[in-house]
């Protein structure tokens, strides 16, 4: 039996008090699961934001997508984790990630460290923030993600979320320019995660990370802006992307029971920029949840 499907939404920038109250109702309306929001320098601060996200509604979750382990020493992200869980009645995720903005650290003076090193400092966060939550008695689900094999294995062995974003960092890129792997790749990332989760009790729940949404009949168009950056891709190929969700309300909303069936992706996380695009889509799949996929996305991953 597939999971019940869960959306969330990525809010990027901070707001005077009454407007970020009006953006959160105007996601819980829309109906998303939960609203998240990220840790770069430059947007929202995480935690402020969550408390306020919480106040502002009733239903929706609230969760980091995803605090940088680099960013925090895990005595102090404790204690805001634990009064977070408190404030919002029990509604936070936590989200940790390796950070992969050089440019964020070096402007808070901060090491950033070989991609390994960051790995290894994420365990002994994890690590360390487990120990201290399971002390207070606070148990908030945990969300990791990456590309890499090492960040793969350890979010097997500890996540209750495990994310992907479907795009990578650009080689050299210092500012966290990403790029969507292709389709061949992505399949081989979820395929290696099932490998080092394969004797987990509870499976986890699989997240992926939406980055464009729009319903139209003139996807080629839609697409001009990202096919001249990626002249190397075709119309169909970008089409492919699991990251990808442009087309006709039916087409996208076959492609997400698609994903589903797939891969396992049942929670999505769309961009504060297409919240209000994907909205048709969240309302047709719960609307018609027994409705077929696009059996076209349908081969069988690579395992």
């Amino acid at each position: 039996m597939p999971r019940p499907f869960r959306f969330g939404a990525s809010l990027l920038t901070s707001a005077p008090a009454a407007e970020w109250r009006a953006r959160c109702r105007r996601v819980e309306e829309l109906g998303y699961d939960v609203i998240l929001v990220p840790d770069h320098l430059g947007m929202v601060a995480p935690f402020p934001a969550l408390v306020a996200a919480a106040d502002a509604t009733e239903r929706p979750r609230v969760g980091t997508f995803v605090l940088n382990a680099g960013f925090w020493n895990p005595s102090l992200l404790a204690r805001e984790v634990t009064t977070v869980h408190d404030l919002t009645g029990g509604r936070l995720e936590l989200g940790l990630g390796t950070g992969y903005v050089q440019a964020e650290h070096d402007t808070a003076g901060l090491p950033f460290g070989s991609p390994g090193e960051r790995v290894d400092q994420l365990r002994r966060t994890i690590d360390e923030l487990g120990r201290l939550l399971d002390a207070a008695k606070c148990r908030v689900p945990l969300l990791l993600g990456g590309n890499g094999d090492r960040i793969l294995r350890l979010t097997a062995e500890h996540a209750d979320i495990a994310a992907f974003t479907g795009a990578s960092l650009v080689p050299g890129d210092k500012e966290g320019k990403l790029a969507p792997v292709d389709s061949t790749e992505f399949d081989q990332r979820v395929a290696r995660y099932r490998e080092f989760a394969a004797d987990r009790e509870e499976p986890a729940e699989l997240n992926l990370l939406i980055q464009r949404v729009a319903i139209t009949d003139d996807p080629a168009h839609t697409l001009r802006p990202l096919l001249e950056r990626r002249p190397d891709l075709t119309v169909e190929q970008v089409l492919d992307l699991p990251v990808i969700l442009v087309g006709t309300l039916e087409h996208i909303t076959g492609k997400v029971r698609a994903l589903r069936d797939r891969y396992g992706f049942s929670y999505l996380t769309v961009l504060e920029p297409y919240l209000e695009a994907f909205a048709p889509v969240i309302e047709d799949l719960r609307g018609n949840p027994l409705a077929a996929p696009d059996r076209r996305l349908l081969g069988s991953p690579h395992e």
